[in-house]
């Protein structure tokens, strides 16, 4: 079927934050194909090529896609995108809000040679917390949000765990959860949606970036084992999810922390407790 100009016109908008590579860029493609919207993407340039395959992927769904190159991790260009974006949609025009943020730095709070300066930490926490809630106040505020949209906070279990040197993230994601529920309090009012979607580690350049090909290798065996269904999951699996909370059957969903992690933390706590089954 082809899809016309008037039936994007018609589709309305999705935007996701961190969409150039990742879940953030499955997320686009899965929400250009069910259920159809266009796409406007943020992200800083750090992995164009991967960005161009992004637009590439959502054009050939018939969608219309919009890259806005900027750090959308601040107040400042939460602001700005919300400007630009009502310039290409106008008003009532965004139907899902999708924070998949990825910037953060890694580190100890006080003791050892890798310890977090305070612009680190208030980094991270801009970027993977606080940049949710200007992002909602600015979309609130300029009048895109249509009615009974969703918005959604992508976290993971380091929020209730302490891997090494990942304290800042951990906090972060602590805080952007307790912000999901003040605003699904304060828009659900209004008629909006806003949950938080919590799944395992996936592999995204972002964790490619931060990790040796060595140990990225024995963090994949070790997710291989905490999952009960052997294997990490993928980023296609959770983009397809993002596009089920985008559907009339997840209307009711709001102030949630939905469980998208496979089982992985009872296998982890039975990994501790009987280490002899996993030898």
């Amino acid at each position: 079927m082809t899809t016309t100009h008037e039936d994007n016109d018609n589709a309305g908008w999705a935007v996701i934050l961190g969409v150039s590579s990742g879940t953030g860029a499955a997320v686009a493609h899965a929400l250009a194909q069910d259920p159809g919207l266009q796409i406007f993407g943020a992200h800083r340039g750090c992995y164009a090529d991967q960005a161009a395959e992004v637009e590439r992927a959502v054009q050939q769904t018939g969608r219309r896609i919009e890259m806005w190159v900027a750090d959308a991790g601040t107040a400042e260009g939460a602001q700005q995108g919300a400007e630009r974006l009502l310039q290409i949609a106008g008003e009532r025009s965004v139907r899902m809000f999708v924070h998949s943020i990825a910037s953060a730095s890694m580190g100890q709070f006080v003791v050892g040679e890798d310890v977090l300066h305070p612009r680190q930490i208030e980094k991270t926490f801009n970027a993977m917390a606080h940049s949710f809630v200007h992002w909602a106040r600015e979309l609130y505020d300029a009048n895109l949000l249509a009615p009974g949209a969703r918005l959604l906070a992508l976290n993971n279990p380091l929020d209730h765990t302490h891997l090494h040197n990942t304290g800042a993230v951990s906090a972060s994601k602590a805080a952007l959860e307790q912000y999901v529920h003040h605003l699904a309090i304060e828009l659900g009012q209004e008629g909006f949606r806003v949950n938080m979607l919590k799944f395992g580690t996936v592999m995204t350049s972002a964790l490619r970036h931060v990790y040796a090909p060595d140990t990225l290798q024995q963090l994949e065996e070790a997710h291989c084992r905490m999952n009960p269904a052997g294997r990490m999951c993928t980023v296609e699996e959770v983009a397809r999810f993002v596009s089920v909370l985008a559907g009339d059957a997840a209307e009711w969903f709001n102030g949630a922390t939905i469980d998208f992690t496979g089982g992985m933390n009872l296998k982890l706590i039975d990994l501790v407790l009987n280490p002899e089954r996993h030898d």
